[in-house]
């Protein structure tokens, strides 16, 4: 299996995945930052067999503090999460959104940090699958309970590289900052404690990895992005956005070319809200 079908699944093999009846946990993680709460137009319609996974409340976990707006979950509650999602041992996951990737990369990360080794995400989301004209159903779903185990009480030490704050400012890895523009150059900040970004990264915003539909670019195409970028072929990289969400869609692309990518998943929200941390403002 290529790097590419290791992260992503098409719409065309998934849902021949389901006509077959093959077992298959599928994850609604709609989530944007202006509608946090997508259980509504979960319940509108959805995946056939899919259950609702709330990043607020499952993929979060907002009783720790310093951590940043979205702090990682405990190994101990997302065990217990992915059980009631139906998430077996070995069993294939798939997860999916409807906003430019953001619910299903942070469900695929933190997931695959965990431990869990067969996750994916479904390229082009909710909206390749309506435009293939696949079924959709309405109303709660209530799998069997599953039986994952998770080996990593703590996300940051379990199964992908992360950074620190620390590290984030150490030089030794290229950053690459998934927001806005205008929120990395510090012209606005809707939501943080200061303007600007982190010293020395790049921005790379998330969208810029996705194709007009929504799909995941290719390798080439992504090459051509990171060049324009003036990011090299190799070498250590990591990504940051406000709080760790939008920059899992960076490590996922970059995963399904086969480059591994540190993520800081504290991110901005967590930096500037220690006033002694530098902060640059300018182009980058």
């Amino acid at each position: 299996m290529n790097a590419r079908d290791q992260v992503l699944i098409s719409v065309a093999e998934l849902a021949n995945r389901i006509r077959a009846g093959d077992p298959v946990a599928l994850l609604d993680v709609r989530w944007r930052l202006d509608e946090p709460d997508g259980h509504p137009a979960y319940l509108r319609g959805h995946l056939p067999g899919a259950v609702y996974v709330s990043l607020e409340d499952e993929l979060s976990d907002h009783t720790v503090a310093g951590r940043g707006r979205h702090p990682l979950p405990s190994g101990r509650s997302l065990q217990a999460a992915a059980r009631r999602w139906g998430i077996r041992q070995d069993g294939l996951v798939v997860a999916y959104d409807d906003w430019n990737r953001a619910g299903s990369a942070r469900a695929w990360w933190v997931l695959t940090a965990a431990g869990i080794e067969n996750v994916r995400i479904l390229d082009g989301g909710l909206a390749a699958w309506r435009s293939a004209e696949e079924p959709l159903e309405t109303g709660p779903v209530a799998p069997p309970a599953g039986n994952v185990l998770v080996g990593h009480d703590d996300l940051a030490a379990g199964c992908r590289p992360t950074l620190t704050a620390q590290q984030s400012r150490s030089g030794t890895t290229q950053l690459l900052d998934a927001r806005a523009p205008e929120r990395f150059r510090g012209d606005v900040e809707p939501v943080d404690a200061a303007a600007g970004h982190i010293p020395g990264a790049i921005n790379l915003p998330s969208a810029t990895v996705l194709a007009c539909d929504g799909t995941f670019l290719d390798e080439d195409a992504l090459a051509r992005l990171l060049s324009g970028c003036g990011i090299g072929p190799d070498g250590p990289v990591g990504a940051y956005c406000g709080s760790g969400i939008t920059a899992a869609i960076i490590v996922a692309a970059l995963a399904a070319v086969g480059r591994e990518a540190a993520l800081y998943p504290g991110s901005w929200s967590e930096w500037s809200l220690d006033p002694t941390r530098p902060v640059a403002r300018d182009a980058g």
